[in-house]
């Protein structure tokens, strides 16, 4: 286990080191329960496959033309030693292929469902949507970070299946996708209700970029040098199949459910810690943690040219993140470190000139879950071998000033929401059984209706003993502050006693546009948002109804989901 002066060093949230510090005895709280580590028991030569790079689909010339991409099965090559796995890819590749769009310019996608009538993985009946008498093979694809209409947002119950069955928000016919925000890395994934879990780990996800002429002018490494990287875990069986596992000794309520999901082999682009051959020159890497539960604290190190760590130097070449969830950044922030939850996306640039013949691997030390620890530990990420010559002369630049960037201010009016992050847990051992967002259940009737236009501060009061990687639909909101405070006396009378001062936000957090955050146990953390919508005809009084939710997926399918409306 890493200590707090560890993490501190390395540079890891000021919050969240705290958090883990505290340990077990997180301000008084039940710690969740630790099930016990879950191993493949496959051994894997790491950085034994070249990174595969997705395939690119651009928008069509002619905007009334839809884009059609095949949900199905099929067999892919996941390791070298490995026989082919059984996987569900959108145009029959994990990660599907990476939509290439432009500001302004809508696109549609007709996804289509090409799947078979039985799970690949198990199902828990007990949980809401995934009962016995569901389909148990449904889908409905979120396009993530996007400002869409509803009926395009990928509204987890407007599911459809290949034989005509649908969930009671479905609507036929293609998804628009307005793209009227900046240029930015989206990412879009199934969100069947009470299945997301099964569905995103079966391989349903890819890459959605947003082009414009501000991106084009800053003369970033682009081509060839501009590649998708999508983080994922796994695990897998001796003869190459996924292995999602059964909870043990779980809660009655929930016999097949687990409360997180942790492989043991991290995945890159849908390949075991692959390598990647690179020039000495600026690449651009555009980063998804599209993982089910978790978080990556990343670094490179020196090593040789089989991975192997030769020392702990930051003689290495440093992170320019140029972007984030919801576009680029004013400047570039320069980091020895990515710390990264579930459903973030980094827009960094590494700069390998100089770097001849050198390797370096890219490593994970995030406990899982995160932060306290006790599940497995996937160190290996990938190798990147500075190993082709350079095949003409790197032209690229990362400017100092990127784009304009209009900060969202409160003023006296504006509305604050306290908004509950909790968890219900087993009282013999603290196992979670549910979580909850705003104290209340998916079908619970909506309490969060912002105006279309508004602007408010949501305020997420984390009283458990996780990270959430909280995720908002329709909006891009700005991180304002964290703050610590006593949850003991909160669980009890309802009252918020504060118990340190208001913390900035890290350096790549604000100001920037997200659409995911970190919410830390024991704290209150403030973003703010406007809820403007797609152009459009609206009527006054009608109301859009999108959700949030915690990103880790076995939470967001366990009840952690929340439909909110945003009134015309």
């Amino acid at each position: 286990m890493l200590s707090r002066r560890h993490l501190l060093r390395h540079g890891l949230h000021t919050a969240a080191a705290a958090t883990f510090a505290r340990g077990a005895s997180l301000l008084g709280q039940t710690v969740m329960a630790s099930p016990p580590q879950v191993r493949s028991g496959v051994k894997l030569q790491r950085y034994a496959d070249a990174l595969p790079i997705p395939s690119v689909l651009h928008a069509p010339s002619d905007e009334t033309q839809a884009l059609e991409i095949e949900i199905r099965q099929t067999k892919q090559k996941v390791h070298r030693d490995l026989p082919p796995t059984t996987v569900w890819g959108y145009n029959g590749s994990w990660p599907g292929p990476t939509i290439e769009a432009h500001r302004d310019h809508p696109l549609k996608v007709n996804w289509v469902s090409k799947l078979p009538t039985t799970h690949l993985l198990p199902i828990d009946h007990s949980i809401c949507g995934a009962e016995a008498s569901m389909p148990a093979v449904r889908n409905v694809t979120h396009l993530h970070g996007a400002c869409t209409l509803p009926e395009d947002d990928g509204y987890p119950e407007a599911w459809s299946t290949a034989h005509g069955e649908h969930g009671p928000t479905y609507r036929p016919g293609p998804a628009t996708y307005p793209n009227c925000q900046p240029s930015t890395t989206l990412w879009y994934h199934d969100h069947s209700l009470g299945i997301t879990r099964l569905n995103v780990y079966a391989g349903l996800s890819g890459f959605y970029l947003i082009r414009d002429e501000a991106e084009k002018a800053l003369n970033l490494p682009q081509g060839e040098f501009e590649i998708p990287l999508m983080l994922q875990d796994r695990l897998f069986h001796r003869d190459g199949s996924l292995y999602y596992p059964k909870v043990v000794n779980g809660p009655k309520e929930h016999p097949v459910w687990v409360q997180e999901l942790y492989g043991d082999m991290n995945c890159v682009n849908g390949m075991v810690m692959p390598f990647l051959e690179v020039e000495p020159r600026k690449y651009r890497f555009r980063i998804v943690n599209a993982a089910n539960s978790r978080f990556y604290h990343l670094r490179l190190f020196n090593s040789d040219s089989t991975g192997k760590v030769l020392n702990q130097s930051y003689e290495v070449p440093s992170f320019q993140q140029i972007g984030t969830d919801g576009g680029l950044l004013p400047a570039p922030v320069e980091l020895h470190y990515l710390l990264i939850g579930p459903a973030e996306r980094f827009d960094i640039v590494v700069d390998f000139s100089g770097c001849e013949g050198k390797s370096f691997s890219l490593l994970n030390d995030a406990p899982a879950p995160y932060t306290m620890g006790g599940q497995y530990l996937a160190e290996d990420v990938m190798l990147f071998k500075v190993a082709k010559p350079l095949s003409g002369k790197d032209t690229s630049t990362v400017p100092d000033v990127l784009v304009p960037f209009e900060y969202l201010k409160p003023s006296f009016d504006t509305r604050e929401r306290m908004l509950l992050v909790s968890e219900k847990e087993r009282p013999s051992d603290g196992y979670v059984i549910t979580g909850l967002l705003g104290n209340a259940q998916w079908h619970d009737p909506i309490t969060e209706d912002p105006k279309a236009g508004s602007t408010e501060i949501w305020s997420f009061v984390n009283t458990t003993s996780d990270v959430h990687p909280l995720h908002i639909h329709l909006v891009q909101f700005q991180v304002l502050n964290r703050q610590s405070f006593d949850v003991k006396t909160y669980q009890q009378t309802g009252k918020i006693i504060f118990t340190g001062k208001p913390m900035a936000p890290e350096s790549n957090e604000r100001p920037a546009r997200k659409d995911t955050i970190k919410s830390y146990p024991g704290y209150i953390t403030r973003v703010i948002q406007r809820f403007d919508l797609p152009h459009g005809m609206y009527t006054p009084g009608q109301e859009l109804i999108y959700v949030w939710h915690c990103h880790i997926l076995e939470h967001e399918d366990n009840e952690m989901m929340r439909p909110y409306k945003v009134v015309v």
